[in-house]
């Protein structure tokens, strides 16, 4: 069996690459357990990043021949179980285009275009890494979770940068991000002289700097440039660049403090040693010496013969790199999972039919290489505790967790710590699976950066479309009244229930302040109290002197049941105000609303029925008159119970249909809740104003007419002026009350029953009393009899 590794090119990161991919075949081949008997070989081919030479590899390795022939056809040897693919995209898609006809997978442990993703046109690549959707969707989500939302982007000049512009600029809409510029990696931008460059890097509100594509010399060479402008500037990094050995090899003050999405790291701590000795390894890079490169890395050797250009000293500082950064970071990890996975998987091949294939099951695995991919697409985790779980989707592709680093330079030249700020963890659940560990990030600056092209709008304000073609420019406009927003940069505003409003800087909604005329904190109350107290009294006085006196002729002349049954309802109507104070409720309400046309419909009946007995009194004095015979007892009380009973028959049919009800006012007044009784039905609520209107019109028409009748207890010119006063209340009652709400409405009311309820008082009984308290001669049978004849 024969595997294959293309490497991308003939540096010493691809050195590196070839030896770990030879560890891990040296400890697969040391291993009893897994492939006994069998020993693993291989070719290495060098790419050097060339697609020519990528497909002349494949084919050696197929057909054994190296030249590229048109139309050539080709057997493989039956030798070759699978492949590891190289590093870069542009040379594993020609490869696996050819090795997808033979039926041969491929593993590439670096490349990164979506398009292998597509198992139908791919159905044998796999990737020990993901496609670069991902590291953009987590740098997208990094700039997201610091506010960054007007950036720069430094983009490669080449297919790959093309691709993953398209693609991270589509993630920054999604999540409100912007680019404020975007500048090509080209040996123009990077090395000429361009005001339009230095023009769009001075933005001073642009402070986050996105790195996008594949790692390039001219990038390092434009922030080497622009050197005292990157100062202040946060560069983000994708994983092409974050394992970069420039950056390893290189302290340049413009990476100090960047953030890069780097791949999940570990060591085998073997691999140094073996490294270290390459020399004494058969058949690979013999005739090449990098004996150089690994003195400098180990502390010794010229720097120049290590870097890929010339660097002015006082411009940046070399810095040595690390052996174990060569091996720990970025996709040279990612080499010996490849290998380890297809190894595995023609493991568990091989204990599958190596019965059906006792003889030669090597032969069997040969015949059988199209079922091979199935294993591989079974491989769930790591065989090393120590390493990190992996597993394959449906795309072929090994999910991994990445890591978030920081570039943090010492104070003395000599060293890059590599910190571990955060993480992202794919199969997290939604909203967990970005980590990012505040305290340990050391920014250049004391806070975070700022990369914003409009401030912030704060909470209680909400963004404005401004004059401008990017969404991350905008103006804040306040939230409309009743309305609030929560959080920063809020797209629109909410409005509150309708039992809350908002506090003054409209950031939350509180609870409404509930109106109505309240016992406890409103002095409406307790004077409506106080006067419905001092009437009851009153009327309950008067009552009492009319009780006292109730043989007296002026009580006896006036109807004395019918006083009493006035001094009554006037009572009710008096108590009948604390109805109307205190929380409305659907019982009171209904209560409010029906008792006081009742109990004045009762007191206007007695009065109607007072003013009826004066005038049939009257008439009846003239010898013959035919009105002696309504002079009984019952006419009084016929007219009181009659006009009454229609009130009260008014009031049941509005209960029954459409009852009066506690209503909550929550539009009429910002920020109060006015508890209310709602009439149910205007047109019984009127009607019962109506018909105490039409009898008090009666009794009041009539009383006027009797007014000047001879007779010394004729009452009929006082039942007149309570009348007027009672029509005058309630008429100027109607427009007050149809033109206020909440408390204000039901003083209306309250002042109406007090008004009309003391005027009946006043006018009817004040002079009775008067006269017997302190006018008794007055109340004498004799001095009436006499006055009555002269």
């Amino acid at each position: 069996m024969a595997k294959c590794l293309i490497l991308q090119r003939p540096d010493f990161l691809g050195f590196i690459h070839s030896l770990i991919f030879l560890f891990a075949i040296d400890n697969i081949n040391k291993n009893p357990d897994i492939l006994p008997n069998i020993t693993l070989g291989y070719h290495l081919y060098d790419s050097c990043l060339d697609v020519k030479l990528a497909v002349n590899g494949v084919l050696h390795i197929l057909c054994g021949s190296e030249k590229m022939i048109p139309n050539y056809s080709c057997r493989s040897h039956g030798q070759l179980a699978g492949v590891i693919g190289d590093h870069y995209s542009s040379t594993t898609i020609p490869a696996a285009q050819i090795l997808g006809l033979y039926g041969y997978p491929q593993i590439s442990y670096g490349a990164t275009d979506h398009s292998l993703s597509d198992r139908r046109i791919y159905p044998h690549v796999f990737r020990t890494v993901q496609s670069h959707h991902v590291h953009n969707m987590v740098m997208t989500k990094l700039l997201k979770y610091f506010g960054w939302t007007w950036v720069g982007i430094l983009v490669s000049d080449d297919d790959a940068g093309e691709n993953e512009l398209q693609i991270l600029t589509k993630y920054m809409r999604e999540h409100g991000i912007c680019a404020a510029y975007t500048i090509k990696l080209t040996e123009h931008n990077s090395l000429g002289k361009d005001d339009r460059i230095l023009n769009l890097l001075n933005n001073p509100h642009v402070s986050i700097i996105v790195m996008c594509g594949t790692y390039s010399f001219h990038g390092v060479a434009l922030l080497l440039k622009y050197l005292y402008l990157f100062l202040d500037r946060t560069l983000i990094l994708p994983p092409s660049w974050a394992f970069s050995d420039i950056i390893t090899r290189l302290q340049l003050p413009q990476v100090n403090g960047s953030l890069a999405v780097d791949f999940s790291l570990y060591l085998f701590r073997e691999l140094e040693d073996f490294v270290k000795n390459y020399r004494k390894l058969p058949n690979i890079y013999s005739n090449i010496n990098y004996q150089k490169d690994l003195d400098l890395i180990s502390g010794s050797g010229d720097k120049d013969s290590f870097l890929p250009f010339k660097i002015s000293e006082t411009s940046t500082t070399f810095v040595r790199p690390s052996l174990r950064n060569y091996l720990s970071s970025g996709v040279s990890p990612r080499v010996y999972d490849a290998v380890e996975i297809l190894t595995n998987a023609l493991h568990e091949m091989f204990l599958y039919i190596k019965d059906k294939y006792p003889e030669n099951p090597i032969t069997g695995l040969i015949q059988h290489r199209r079922k091979l991919q199935r294993y591989i697409q079974r491989m769930k985790s790591s065989l090393d505790p120590m390493r990190p779980s992996y597993y394959f989707t449906e795309q072929g592709e090994a999910v991994l967790p990445y890591k978030i680093i920081q570039w943090i330079f010492g104070e003395e030249a000599t060293h890059i710590h590599r910190a571990e700020v955060g993480n992202f963890t794919p199969w997290a659940i939604s909203g967990q699976k970005l980590y990012i560990n505040l305290q340990s990030i050391t920014w250049r600056h004391p806070k975070v950066p700022v990369s914003r092209c409009s401030d912030p709008c704060l909470p209680g304000s909400r963004k404005k479309a401004a004059k401008s073609i990017y969404t991350c420019c905008y103006d804040c406009a306040p939230c409309s009244e009743g309305e609030i927003s929560n959080i920063t940069d809020s797209e629109n505003c909410m409005k509150c229930p309708s039992d809350e409003w908002p506090n003054e800087k409209r950031d939350r909604c509180l609870p409404k302040v509930i109106d109505f005329i309240s016992y406890q904190n409103d002095t409406m109350a307790s004077v409506f109290s106080c006067v419905s107290i001092i009437g009851c009294l009153v009327t309950g006085s008067i009552f009492g002197i009319f009780i006292s006196y109730r043989d007296s002729p002026i009580v006896k002349a006036n109807n004395r049941n019918l006083s009493y049954l006035l001094l009554v309802s006037i009572l009710l109507s008096f108590l009948s105000v604390f109805l109307f104070l205190g929380r409305p409720s659907d019982v009171t309400c209904r209560l409010r609303e029906t008792s006081f046309g009742v109990f004045f419909s009762v007191a206007v009946s007695s009065l109607l029925a007072k003013t009826v007995m004066v005038c049939v009194a009257f008439k009846s004095t003239k010898p013959g008159s035919s009105w002696r015979k309504w002079l009984n007892v019952k006419l009084p009380y016929t007219i009181v119970l009659s006009c009454s009973s229609i009130q009260v028959v008014i009031c049941v049919i509005w209960l029954s249909i459409s009852p009066p009800f506690q209503d909550l006012d929550t539009q009429s007044y910002p920020g109060k809740i006015i508890i209310q009784c709602n009439t149910g039905s205007d047109i019984w609520f009127y009607s019962v104003l109506g018909y105490l209107g039409f009898l008090a019109a009666v009794s009041f028409v009539l009383a006027f007419m009797v007014r000047t009748l001879p007779d010394t207890f004729n009452e009929a010119k006082y039942i007149t002026f309570s009348m007027l006063l009672f029509c005058s209340v309630w008429i100027a009652m109607i427009p007050a009350y149809l033109s206020t709400t909440g408390k204000s409405m039901v003083a209306v009311e309250i002042f109406a029953v007090m008004a009309s309820s003391a005027g009946l008082l006043g006018w009817v009984f004040f002079p009775k009393c008067f006269i017997i308290l302190f006018k008794p001669e007055m109340n004498r049978k004799t001095d009436l009899l006499g006055k009555r004849k002269e």
